[in-house]
């Protein structure tokens, strides 16, 4: 049967299956069939996320429980769907949370709520699948609740993550209420660009609000906090609410800030001695990068931060599902001294330096190409800029490379028991790594899909700008009519 021809609304099923999931596993109390059942749940809503992704790229588009246009089931608006921008964004996002429930062992379980984890992908698509600014809006935040939730659960401190989501979403309103529903982001103005850009900067961990996400992975589960912040959902806001109709001195402090964030968070996962904290700053500075690539607004630099974008997702989810690995089998490990691992997993420590090097751009994986299409973006605009993505990437290799050392090299771990990768981790860290020297080696098709979606944010660029300068001129001559009257 050819799933590409059933009129169902995909995306929207793929929400619907997510949030049902959440609520049957809610009232089981046996762990192990929660799992299995919420796995079952998690490979569903992949496959519905894809077969969307495919229909839109096959031209089979299916019909929306939001309608669209004047036809619109909510107020005349289409309020999710699937556009050049958010196609393939939608299945990686699925696949993350499916390959991380998978490969939660059984130590992890009463950890890891795949209840909540189902309603967090049901947010988490709704964000991304949002056309609308308004309902993008009232997804970013309700997404901030449930790692509220999750940090309550655990009895952990939540006072770091309350205060800079509590700024995230009162700037987000702000800035949202210095538009006029009338015109939209039409009349976009620096008192609705200032606030906007503020709280995505916060969301996205630039310093000096970068300390909320440090604390994240120190208090919240490895695989709950993998799963906020890998998706990058800082970064499709700058895109939707931002982007196209910021003015120029608006994206030019969004890169400088997230160049001086990229290269100083590089700085400081290269000396840290607490494998969290590592990641933490890793993920920090490669978000940035991403973020001075939307700034430059070129068709080339955008091709690369997008690129790099769907490169950073999948291998820093199995870099992290890696780290989560080592973690389950022998605690929190340090960066100061010598474990020598690699004798009881060296599966882990292909998998490790594979998806950390990747993260960086080594040639032959997802990230490479990306990187260059977007250093070679900002040298065009400043050669100077092109060397500070060059420091950081070089000094973000360094720091996986220590980590490596560290970790599975030097002095051998004794153990008396096995503590080989089981099978459904080797499957998720896999499957990853396969994607990523895919999408390495051919890198064609990717690299295709994200130029068409950097032009259409070009495109929606210049519309907006010729709409401003439309208004602008029909205001001038509404004030000489004035005066002369």
């Amino acid at each position: 049967m050819n799933l590409l021809a059933l009129p169902i609304p995909w995306l929207e099923a793929a929400i619907v299956i997510a949030l049902g999931g959440g609520l049957c596993l809610s009232l089981l109390r046996d762990p192990i069939r929660a799992w299995r059942l919420g796995v079952g749940f998690m490979g569903a809503v992949f496959v519905c996320t894809l077969v969307a992704c495919l229909d839109f790229y096959y031209g089979n588009p299916t019909p929306s429980l939001t309608g669209g246009g004047e036809e619109g089931f909510f107020f005349g608006k289409k309020l999710l769907g699937i556009d050049e921008i958010n196609a393939p964004l939608l299945p990686v996002v699925a696949l993350v949370h499916f390959l991380t429930a998978l490969a939660t062992g059984r130590t992890k379980m009463r950890r890891f709520s795949l209840s909540w984890s189902l309603v967090s992908v049901a947010i988490r698509l709704a964000i991304f699948g949002s056309l609308d600014p308004t309902a993008l809006v009232a997804m970013l935040i309700v997404g901030v609740v449930p790692p509220y939730i999750e940090l309550r659960n655990r009895g952990k401190p939540t006072q770091v993550y309350v205060v800079h989501m509590a700024l995230f979403v009162g700037l987000l309103l702000l800035g949202w209420a210095f538009i006029d529903p009338a015109g939209g982001h039409q009349t976009q103005t620096a008192w609705a660009t200032v606030p906007l850009m503020a709280a995505i900067l916060i969301r996205c961990g630039t310093v000096p609000a970068h300390c909320w996400i440090t604390d994240w992975f120190e208090h919240a589960s490895f695989g709950i906090a993998l799963l906020f912040v890998t998706p990058l959902t800082g970064v499709y806001a700058a895109i939707r609410l931002v982007l196209p109709y910021a003015p120029d001195w608006a994206l030019q402090g969004i890169g400088l800030v997230s160049l001086a964030t990229a290269v100083y968070a590089a700085g400081m996962a290269l000396v840290q001695n607490e494998t969290r904290r590592f990641f933490a700053y890793l993920f920090i500075s490669h978000a940035s990068l991403v973020l001075v690539g939307l700034e430059l607004h070129s068709a080339i630099s955008l091709t690369g931060a997008l690129a790099l974008w769907i490169a950073v997702m999948l291998s820093l989810a199995g870099f992290g599902l890696t780290l989560r690995a080592l973690e389950a089998r022998f605690g929190r490990l340090s960066l100061a001294q010598f474990h020598g691992l690699y004798a009881h997993s060296p599966t882990l420590a292909v998998c490790f330096l594979m998806t950390g090097l990747a993260t960086v751009g080594f040639p032959g994986t997802l990230g490479f190409v990306a990187a260059e299409l977007l250093v070679e973006g900002a040298v065009h605009a400043s050669p100077l800029l092109g060397l500070a993505l060059v420091v950081a990437a070089a000094i973000n290799g360094i720091a996986v490379v220590r980590a490596y050392f560290f970790l599975f090299t030097g002095a051998r771990h004794v153990s008396t028991i096995s503590l080989a990768i089981g099978w459904r981790e080797r499957f998720a860290v896999l499957t990853l790594t396969a994607l990523i020297l895919g999408g390495g080696l051919f890198p064609q098709p990717g690299v295709v899909s994200r130029h068409r979606a950097a032009m259409t944010i070009v495109r929606e660029r210049e519309r907006q700008t010729e709409l401003e300068k439309v208004a602008r001129n029909n205001r001038d001559e509404t004030s000489r009519s004035g005066i002369q009257e």
